[in-house]
Formats: structure tokens, sequence, C-alpha cells
């Protein structure tokens, strides 16, 4: 079966997070859908609930095992690159692995990009409107819109949310390009992947957000046990600061 979208997954000590009654529902109602789970070095029984998931179902659900830790950043890359040779892929995208945007949002997204040809990438947009289900704790979304605005501000682009775990690239020449090196962050990759993409399209920012689609989710969820600390906002300021520098 030809499988036009896979998720990359990346997975760190997710053996008890990992919701895998909910993503082996989703896998089994969307025959389709591509999925590739990342393991990143985890030391707990990560790899095993991955080939778990996998076992039966390996034209569906493939499973990519990172040896060391490497990091999120890293974690994506692999598995993006690792997609980007799949035949008939049309769309790669990543995804958190808490599934804190439901993977019902997949289709929602590669709906919107694949109407609009001139769309290069679509991500996921946290924001909390009425009829919307966003659930963010309050310091989480004041610490990201600080962090947001500054991004912004820095890369020049009126971007909402670049941090959602949820985002969808079509597959195209420049795609591998913007995963071919490594990130010199760990933290904010996503930061760096814009960069990237502004770069490539000669700073020319009105080609850039013709390019780029944020699509306001229609549920959100801070899930419990996540890794990101308000501390780690520092660090963020400071990664953003390294990509200017790197990409101006």
């Amino acid at each position: 079966m030809n499988r036009p979208c896979t998720i990359v997954i990346p997975c760190y000590n997710e053996a008890t997070r990992f919701p895998f009654d909910h993503f082996m529902a989703f896998v089994e109602e969307n025959p389709a859908m591509h999925f590739l789970l990342v393991n990143d070095g985890s030391k707990d029984n990560t790899i095993a609930l991955l080939q778990r998931a996998s076992k039966g179902r390996e034209d569906q659900v493939g499973v990519l095992d990172q040896a060391v830790n490497g990091g999120k950043g890293e974690a994506v890359r692999a598995g993006v690159l690792a997609a980007l040779r799949r035949k008939g892929c049309l769309y790669v995208g990543f995804w958190d692995a808490d599934l804190a945007t439901p993977l019902e949002a997949i289709s929602q997204l590669t709906t919107v990009i694949s109407g609009r040809p001139e769309l290069a990438m679509i991500f996921g947009a946290r924001v909390k409107l009425l009829g919307r289900r966003v659930d963010r704790r309050a310091i989480r979304h004041y610490l990201g819109r600080i962090f947001a605005t500054v991004v912004s501000t820095v890369l020049r682009l009126p971007i909402y949310d670049t941090q959602c775990g949820a985002k969808i690239f079509r597959v195209s020449e420049e795609t591998v390009a913007l995963f071919q090196s490594p990130f010199c962050t760990r933290w904010v990759f996503d930061v760096e992947i814009l960069a990237r993409f502004i770069q490539l399209r000669g700073y020319n920012m009105q080609l850039v957000q013709q390019s780029i689609y944020e699509f306001p989710l229609e549920e959100w969820r801070d899930v419990a046990g996540s890794r990101v600390r308000p501390q780690d906002f520092v660090r963020a300021f400071f990664d953003v600061l390294r990509i200017y520098l790197r990409y101006r």
C-alpha cells in the first residue's frame, strides 16, 4: 500500500509515557498512515515497546534505534532523513511521543498542505480559542509567548508557535537540505529549521511567509511528566542567539 505521509516520533525514556493503546488503535484505523518511531538512546524499556508496536505491522510502523542519546533534534533529523528515502513519500513530519497533539490532527494538516501547492510546511499552533480544547499550564503559556516574540523578532518572521511538536513538510530537495546537516542546538532545533529555510529562500521574507502555514489545533493538552522545565527557557534564549549568529 502506498503511504504518502510518514510521521517521525522521537522517543527518549518513554516506556511509561508513550500512549501505546491509543497509538495502536489509530494505526489500526488508519492503514494509509506510516510512522517511524525513533529510539533516542533510551535507558529504559522504550526500544522493546517500540518493537512491540511494529511487530507484524513493519510496513506501517518502522523503528529506528539510535544507540546513543543525541537529543530530540538529532532523533528527528535521523528519522526524517530515513523517511525521505521511502519511495512515494510526499509528506514527512514529526510528532511528540506523548501525543499532546492528537494523531487525528495529521489528516487535518495534510489536507491543508496538499490543497495549497505553494506551502512547503505546516505547523500546529496552540491557540486557545473558543471552541478549541487547548489545555496548557499558564507558566508554560506565558513563557512560550515571550519566547515566540523573541524568535519572531530575531527571524523577522511573525510566527505564533515555533515549539509545538506537530509539524509536516512537503517532500522536496529543499526538505532534504533542511535536515541534511546536524543542528547547532539541542533545545530549539525547530527555530533552526526556520532559519535554514529563510537562508534557502535567499532571505526573501515575503516568499518565506507564503510558504509556511500555522494551523490552530482543535485540541492540545499538557501531558504530565514533560521534561521541559521553566529554566530550560533560559537556555533556549541562548540557543536562539547562537542560531542568529550562524544564519544572519
